[in-house]
């Protein structure tokens, strides 16, 4: 299987056949060792230290194959060698004949692409003026930069000795203000002493004060207690006399109060009296009415008929038509009192000719 894979590689590789056949020679029998020593090494299987024949066995095949490696690399490296020495002569006469065309091609190259080759050189010298100012502005740039560094360097060390000058005068005012303070706190403890005397004695002076006052304000109180006592007194006794005044006031209002009250009932009685006999008057009346109203109507059922047609002529005659205001409402109104008109007239002439009309 493997003597075939070596043909296919060999094939595959599109070699002369002379060089193809010396390859497969040179290598044939490499091939048949390392598939006899993969079935050897496959048996050969190590689980404990006392496996001392089969690890000889093992040490045995490594260094078989070892060489065996060695002489495969030597093969290989002697075959390359010729081919090396081929590829040098093709190489040699290749680089000839392209040494006379390479120029050549180049020239026709840059004939061809003449625009495109003054596109590239004024690109770079563009890309060259632009890295050039560039480093330009960074060189410019550092140096103002050092320069910056510098003069912050030099400001710095002058502000650091303006800093222990004016440290130095500080250390000396605050020496001069402790020593100042201790001057004061002395001072303030004299008058601390001499207030807290004042104030003891002023204490003193106050308590009896206080005492004295008391007494004064006692015989005060007892005397605003007494005077308010009789004020009170006054007070209510004229508030007795206030609250009877008020009582007597409204008994009087109240009196007064129901007599107007008793006279406006007085008045609002006759007042419904009349209204009551003006009410009973217009029912008699309307009752009155409606009595000679049905006796006109019995009168009138028991009068002959031809009564009753001059009665209803009459009250046709008497009928009052409503006032309009358009024309077409008078016309409508004047067809009307015309047709009633003639309705009475015919009335009248039946009633004389004595005939009923059904």
């Amino acid at each position: 299987m493997k003597d075939k894979k070596l043909a296919v590689i060999v094939k595959e590789s599109g070699l002369e056949s002379t060089k193809a056949k010396v390859i497969l020679e040179k290598f044939q029998d490499y091939f048949e060792i390392a598939s006899e020593w993969e079935k050897k090494a496959k048996t050969i299987v190590i689980t404990n230290e006392n496996q001392l024949t089969d690890m000889k066995m093992a040490r045995v095949g490594r260094l078989f194959l070892m060489k065996k490696r060695t002489a495969i690399e030597s093969t290989r490296i002697e075959l390359k060698e010729q081919v090396i020495r081929e590829g040098k002569a093709i190489d040699g006469i290749a680089n000839v004949l392209k040494a006379l065309i390479v120029p050549v091609e180049e020239y026709l190259d840059k004939q061809e692409h003449f625009v495109e080759i003054k596109a590239k050189e004024k690109e770079e010298q563009l890309r060259l003026e632009t890295e050039k100012k560039e480093e330009e502005d960074r060189i410019a740039k550092e140096k103002a930069e050092e320069v910056e560094r510098e003069r912050i360097r030099l400001e710095n060390i002058r502000l650091k000795e303006e800093a222990e000058t004016r440290e130095k005068k500080m250390q000396e005012e605050r020496e001069k203000a402790e020593k100042e303070r201790k001057k004061q706190e002395e001072a303030l403890r004299k008058q601390k002493e001499d207030a807290e005397k004042k104030r003891k004695e002023a204490e003193a002076k106050a308590k009896a004060e206080q005492i004295r006052l008391k007494e004064e304000a006692d015989l005060k109180q007892k005397k605003i207690e007494e005077e308010a006592k009789k004020k009170q007194k006054e007070l209510e006794e004229k508030s007795r006399l206030e609250q009877e005044k008020i009582k007597a006031e409204a008994r009087f209002k109240q009196e007064k109060a129901n007599q107007e009250a008793k006279i406006k009932l007085g008045k609002e009685r006759e007042e419904r009296e009349k209204v009551e006999a003006e009410l009973q008057a217009k029912k008699d009346a309307e009752e009155e009415a409606k009595k000679q109203e049905q006796e006109k109507v019995e009168a009138q059922k028991k009068a002959s008929d031809n009564e009753k047609l001059i009665d209803f002529a009459n009250e046709l005659s008497s009928f009052t038509l409503p006032e309009v205001k358009s024309l077409s409402a008078k016309q409508a109104l004047s067809r009307v009192d015309a047709f009633l008109k003639e309705c009475v007239k015919i009335l009248n002439k039946e009633a004389q000719n004595g005939k009923i009309l059904l």
